[in-house]
């Protein structure tokens, strides 16, 4: 039997890889597409290794993004991102990627999804269709085309590539409670088998919960290897995550959160300014950053920093009285810095209070992004 062949683009965005369609190429069909989707990254697979398909076998390697040009008011182009279990058959499309996200512009400028002058720094707006926000990348052009050589190093990618900057407008959820979906910036949780949790819930970027280091017993400057093989460390993260997601509504219980939901929403913990050793051998000097961080990723540890989490980070850290600033360096300004396991990352951020409750009005932080393979993937036709 003759496979089915799709148009599609491997790219490289931020820290992430994934696979990018443009709509009108996938199935019109929700249960469809997902059934493609799955076949092409490679899950589920019960070895773990997505050797049969496009995924990495890591968090941030089993993605997938959905494009197409928006009619929307404002915006160029909206998406759909999907994080791909790995073992199981579930694509979770309740949030964003943050890094990925920089290569959303690039790809539909690419496809001819958006008309852009010849040289210069295009100007792209975004509609993110699972959260319902705008995000505005500024792309380099040359020639016509996206400039994706340059001189801008990313902690957690090897070599250079070309600056994108990204603002995420009103990043915080909207509705009655805004950023905070309790209506506190201090919640307990009651995690099963472990007691209280101390949390600020906050939706910004992706649903986050922040916990401090000491909760789950860490400093705070852990890699993946001393979180990822303890198998009872991402158990107790696991659950302290799901109890969130139930205090914050995204799920009627715990089961329901790790079964479904595993992408959204994301657990961090962080701890106040350290010294300590990146994954490729550096030393972040404390007196550098404003505070540590770390962020789970559908199960293991992240080897950096999620764009999103990033996000989070910062409205967070903007807001007196959460996790997050109570941790962090006073002083900071609009700009928060923090170390991840890959280095170091600056976000800035516009926080405002308004009739008593606070907002964020934009997060700005510089990604890159690049093609790596362009052309059809394949996928049996009974997918």
């Amino acid at each position: 039997m003759q496979q089915q062949r799709i148009p599609a683009v491997y790219m490289r965005g931020g820290t992430s890889k994934g696979v990018f369609f443009l709509a009108d190429d996938l199935p019109p069909d929700a249960a469809a597409r997902d059934r493609l989707l799955l076949r092409v990254v490679g899950s589920p697979d019960p070895y773990g290794k997505q050797i049969d398909g496009m995924g990495g076998a890591t968090s941030s390697t089993s993605k997938v993004m959905v494009v197409r040009r928006s009619d929307r008011p404002g915006c160029d182009v909206e998406y759909l991102f999907g994080a791909v279990a790995i073992d199981r058959p579930v694509i979770d499309w309740s949030g964003n990627c943050g890094n990925l996200t920089s290569a959303v512009a690039p790809f539909a400028i690419a496809r001819g999804l958006v008309e852009v002058a010849p040289d210069g720094m295009a100007r792209v707006a975004m509609w993110q269709g699972s959260l319902r926000k705008r995000i505005v990348a500024h792309v380099p052009l040359r020639d016509g085309a996206v400039l994706e050589d340059g001189d801008f190093l990313l902690d957690g990618v090897a070599f250079p590539a070309a600056e994108i900057r990204l603002e995420f407008l009103d990043p915080g959820a909207d509705g009655a409670r805004g950023m905070f979906p309790t209506g506190a910036l201090l919640d307990r949780l009651d995690v099963p088998g472990v007691g209280p949790v101390e949390a600020t819930l906050i939706d910004a970027g992706n649903p986050t919960v922040f916990v401090e280091a000491a909760a789950l017993g860490l400093r705070g400057t852990e890699l993946q290897p001393d979180v990822n093989g303890v198998p009872a460390l991402l158990a107790l993260a696991e659950a302290v995550r799901a109890a969130g997601a139930v205090a914050m509504g995204l799920s009627r219980d715990a089961g329901e959160a790790t079964a479904l939901r595993p992408h959204t929403p994301k657990l961090a913990f962080v701890a106040p300014p350290a010294a300590y050793a990146t994954s490729d051998g550096r030393r972040i000097d404390p007196e550098h950053i404003d505070l540590v961080a770390r962020i789970f990723s559908m199960g293991p540890l992240h080897h950096a920093m999620t764009g999103t989490g990033a996000v989070a980070i910062a409205a967070a850290a903007a807001v007196p009285g959460t996790v997050v600033h109570r941790v962090a360096r006073p002083g900071r300004g609009a700009q928060v810095r923090f170390g991840h396991p890959s280095g170091i990352l600056a976000v800035g951020v516009e926080a405002v209070q308004r009739s008593g409750r606070w907002a964020i009005d934009r997060v700005v932080l510089s990604r890159s992004a690049r093609r790596l393979m362009e052309g059809w993937v394949y996928a049996p036709a009974s997918a």
